[in-house]
């Protein structure tokens, strides 16, 4: 087992601009409406689904809204159609950035996603120039708490790549193809744990405070971007 994970700290860093109620649901909106679009509407067989409208429930946030997300994700919506893209640029320090886009009108998106980057340090790139720096993961995150050693035995046993210890909570890593198959067993055995399937950096650029700081915030105005449903990056701070 490993003792550190990168992409771990880069959230919960982030984590704490999500605050604001508001700004939550909007988050919570963006995952469960990802996980229908890529997964299908059924929690039974959506594992990431499940945990995405579980997690939006012990927030309060309302059943019309989640139902709203799963079909904007499943393309439900009557009189409006979604079209996804990905958005690939360099953030401050060239630092790449990857956006995954959900929107119903393109011409109206792309502009305003290309001058959010340049007004903060960034620039749009074109269609594959950071992707490549990307690997689709399975993560699923487990409080120490809540899991006996032995029973993290047992998940190495599963079709694991990795489990990262990283302070109270473990980091299970595997291919995305896995991913149902050990939030269900952990669920069977009344685990509570939180993941999903994403995009991971291969590789992680060394940036300074400065630079970093930079970065974070067009991480953060981009997220705010009502179009913007998932964003990736591949930046630590030293």
């Amino acid at each position: 087992m490993s003792g550190h994970s990168k992409w771990s700290t880069i959230k919960r860093k982030k984590g704490a601009a999500d605050a604001k109620r508001g700004i939550a649901f909007t988050r919570l909106s963006k995952d469960i409406t990802l996980a229908a679009r890529e997964f299908g509407s059924n929690v039974d067989m959506n594992p990431a689904l499940r945990l995405a409208v579980k997690k939006a429930k012990t927030s309060n946030m309302p059943t019309a809204n989640i139902e709203r997300a799963i079909k904007k994700g499943t393309g439900d919506l009557p009189g409006v159609v979604y079209e996804d893209y990905i958005y690939e640029g360099y953030g401050p320090g060239g630092t790449a950035i990857l956006m995954e886009i959900l929107t119903d009108n393109k011409n109206r998106t792309l502009p305003e996603i290309r001058s959010l980057m340049t007004k903060n340090g960034g620039n749009l790139g074109e269609s594959g120039c950071v992707n490549w720096m990307f690997e689709k993961k399975g993560i699923i995150i487990i409080n120490k708490e809540d899991i006996s050693e032995d029973g993290i035995l047992e998940i190495l046993d599963l079709n694991v790549e990795d489990v990262i210890t990283v302070e109270d909570y473990y980091e299970v890593i595997s291919p995305p193809e896995n991913f149902n198959e050990i939030s269900k067993f952990l669920e069977n055995k009344e685990i509570t744990i939180d993941g999903k399937v994403t995009l991971v950096p291969q590789n992680m650029m060394k940036i300074n405070a400065e630079v970093g700081k930079k970065a974070i915030k067009l991480i953060t105005i981009l997220e705010e971007h009502e179009d913007v449903q998932n964003i990736h990056s591949n930046f630590e701070i030293e």
